[in-house]
């Protein structure tokens, strides 16, 4: 029996509950700010890195004269973050933070006209809504949600606001034997148990409320009953969420299947939810892929982004529009080859602007919803992230890249963009400067391949460096200007390193074709070109080729477990986390069953599957290992369900086993990244003693 499909779904949710984040828990509690630490000597250390303050939420303000944004900052010592909310003129002048306190401000929105703010903020059990004075005073906690609040829309009108909220999933142990009250068990009958670093006991709801201006009324599940999450786990949120023009209807984003159907399928649709009567439709019904991030103008048109085939979660995602009841569906990017991660309209209503990987790097481009026409409003050795609208020919972002963290940026057409904040510029300063170069490196197969390389602070021609290979996970995620709080490029570039990073095959950003590729070829191509990027780096003469590393996580770990088996000489060592050791165990031990279903073609057992026994065989890093000959170091977190731990583990064994050199670190605490401060200290630490060890002369 299906226990998904069966079970009645408690909606774990009420009006005026007690104790669920409205009680002042944390009063008492320090408040984390901006750290005093030192620079010495220019040097970019992994105490410096954490020591950043991280921009993001940028909101204008509705008549365009102010801007708010959040600024998080970490403590080593309490092992945690803590984000402050900022406003500034829109020029980027007056810049004061509006709220000191001990937990996080969150997914903060002017409402009433740009008097107050609304956010979500946690003194208690659960996250709730609340809202405050444009200028930080008059706080008030606004909802008493047993399942909390993770975020919220309001609607044009702001008569009604859409609340994220978590209800039960499943059953407990003493569902099944209420006499047992002190068991600890999971009774599992389907799959989707597990999910990325949980057990999935609860899922996102979306819920609808009467806003008065002072506090949500009616509260009501749009999915009340049905065992379904929306946003989708585990990345989406409010972009999932969209109110029609005329405030009457909610459209939100589902996959409405549970256990093994939902295991296999990426096949989402975009909802609309009545408020009058109650009911819903399938705006999207008989397409099969991923259809996500849905936005509506002031028409009532719905522009959102679909993928075209069910399982194939890095396909192409287009620009989609349609008219307010579903009709008149159109693809916008059906002639533009590159796959599309956020949109937002303009304020004329003919315009959308969107965020894509192209070449390397995260422009902002506009598309004409009637010619198709698309022109760039913001490009450069930079990554764009969020659009916040400011005009028909004018965006609010987040730009970055591998020298500097996001700053809050305003991009025109026409104009440079411009950064209006400067949260980190006085540590930055302080820092040797590192140098960003792009090089096309030929492939085997006659391509020219992107490739970026950093190089150190003070770069002299005339000495050799040694260098790290940087493998992308993913397998389809860019390499392009990203700054990372794990995967710093400038970081390695300042102990010393030459950082070669390649756009190898199964990249978005270069088209298609070369997005597709890597599926049911993960140890072909994709390999080549990391070793056509090595070899053709060698032939540079500040490169000691005899010091070459190579790292990666998730998809980058395998690659790293793949090289090791067929890299002949090339690295000195290496270094693998979160990757995939064994493709025939992660097959039945992950969990997002369409994934592996896709890129390795299917299960270990299908002996006549082609695609799947080449995966299993040709592709498989477990398969190499008598070849193994270079000194490893292997990472992983045991919170980890997407790569379970054992993958390292049985590397790291392997690797002994074989008389390597080689270590291993575990984090209990940590999922498939290591986000905890002391913990992100710690991984760098270890990093650079194991690359120095190997790739510096003693």
């Amino acid at each position: 029996m299906n226990i998904y499909k069966t079970m009645m779904m408690a909606t774990a949710i009420a009006l005026g509950a007690a104790a669920t984040g409205c009680d002042d828990n944390n009063a008492d509690a320090p408040i984390i700010g901006k750290p005093d630490v030192k620079v010495e000597n220019g040097r970019f250390t992994p105490e410096l890195l954490n020591a950043l303050g991280r921009v993001g939420g940028v909101q204008l303000s509705p008549d365009g004269t102010k801007v708010l944004y959040g600024v998080t900052y970490y403590s080593v010592e309490q092992n945690k973050g803590n984000c402050e909310l900022h406003v500034m003129n829109a020029d980027g002048s007056n810049d004061i933070a509006i709220t000191n306190t001990p937990s996080s401000e969150g997914c903060a929105t002017w409402i009433d006209g740009g008097k107050r703010i609304a956010f979500t903020y946690n003194q208690g059990e659960r996250t709730q809504l609340w809202v405050m004075d444009a200028d930080g005073s008059g706080r008030k906690c606004v909802t008493e949600l047993d399942g909390g609040v993770d975020g919220f829309v309001f609607s044009p009108d702001e008569k009604h606001v859409a609340l994220i909220s978590q209800v039960k999933y499943g059953k407990t142990a003493q569902d099944h034997h209420p006499d047992l009250d002190k068991a600890n068990a999971r009774i599992i009958d389907d799959l989707m148990y597990k999910h990325w670093d949980e057990w999935v006991s609860e899922v996102p709801h979306p819920f609808v409320a009467d806003w008065d201006g002072n506090a949500v009324s009616n509260v009501k599940d749009v999915l009340e009953g049905e065992p379904f999450e929306s946003p989708m786990k585990p990345w989406g949120g409010v972009e999932s969420l969209a109110w029609s023009a005329d405030g009457k209807s909610l459209i939100y984003v589902c996959r409405k299947k549970t256990g093994m159907e939902y295991a296999v399928s990426t096949n989402s649709d975009l909802y609309r939810y009545s408020l009058e009567d109650g009911k819903t439709d399938n705006l999207t019904e008989g397409m099969m892929g991923y259809d996500t991030y849905p936005i509506v103008n002031k028409q009532g048109q719905v522009a959102w982004l679909s993928m075209e085939h069910d399982g194939y979660e890095a396909d192409k995602n287009r620009i989609m529009l349609m008219d307010a009841d579903g009709g008149n569906k159109r693809d916008l990017t059906k002639d533009w080859d590159y796959s599309v991660d956020e949109i937002a309209w303009a304020p004329d209503g003919k315009h959308i602007f969107f965020i894509a990987p192209h070449q390397g790097t995260m422009p902002i481009f506009r598309i004409d919803t009637e010619t198709l026409a698309i022109d760039t409003i913001a490009a450069g050795v930079w990554d764009h992230a969020s659009l916040a609208v400011v005009a028909d020919d004018a965006v609010l972002t987040l730009r970055h890249n591998f020298a500097v963290p996001n700053e809050v940026t305003l991009a025109k057409a026409g104009q440079e963009a411009k950064a209006l904040t400067h949260v980190n510029d006085e540590l930055l300063n302080q820092l040797a400067e590192i140098t960003i170069t792009k090089e096309m490196v030929p492939t085997t197969d006659g391509k020219q391949m992107t490739t970026w390389v950093v190089l150190p602070p003070g770069f002299d021609p005339s000495k050799k460096y040694p260098a790290i290979l940087f493998c992308e996970g993913g397998p389809q995620s860019p390499v392009s200007q990203f700054w990372s709080y794990r995967w710093n490029f400038r970081l390695m570039a300042a102990n010393g390193y030459v950082v070669i990073a390649p756009n190898r095959r199964g990249l978005p950003g270069f088209g298609t074709e070369w997005n597709a590729q890597i599926s049911g070829d993960y140890g072909g191509q994709n390999m080549k070109d990391y070793l056509s990027a090595v070899d053709y780096m060698k032939q540079k003469p500040w490169i000691d080729g005899d010091h070459i590393g190579a790292t990666g996580a998730s998809y980058g770990g395998y690659s790293v477990y793949w090289l090791a088996g067929n890299h002949n000489k090339r690295f000195a060592c290496l270094l693998a986390h979160a990757g995939i050791f064994n493709l025939e165990a992660q097959y039945l031990e992950t969990e997002e069953m369409w994934f592996v279903n896709w890129d390795l073609g299917g299960p270990f057992w299908e002996k006549d599957n082609a695609v799947a026994q080449k995966s299993y065989t040709q592709a498989n890093p477990k398969n190499y290992v008598q070849n193994w000959d270079t000194p490893i170091m292997i990472t992983a977190g045991e919170l980890d369900y997407r790569i379970v731990f054992t993958q390292a583990t049985q590397a790291f064994n392997a690797a002994k086993l074989r008389g390597l050199d080689a270590r291993m670190v575990l984090f209990p605490d940590e999922n498939h990244w290591i986000l905890k401060p002391q913990n992100s200290i710690l991984w760098q630490r270890e990093f650079f003693k194991w690359m120095d060890k190997y790739l510096k002369e003693q």
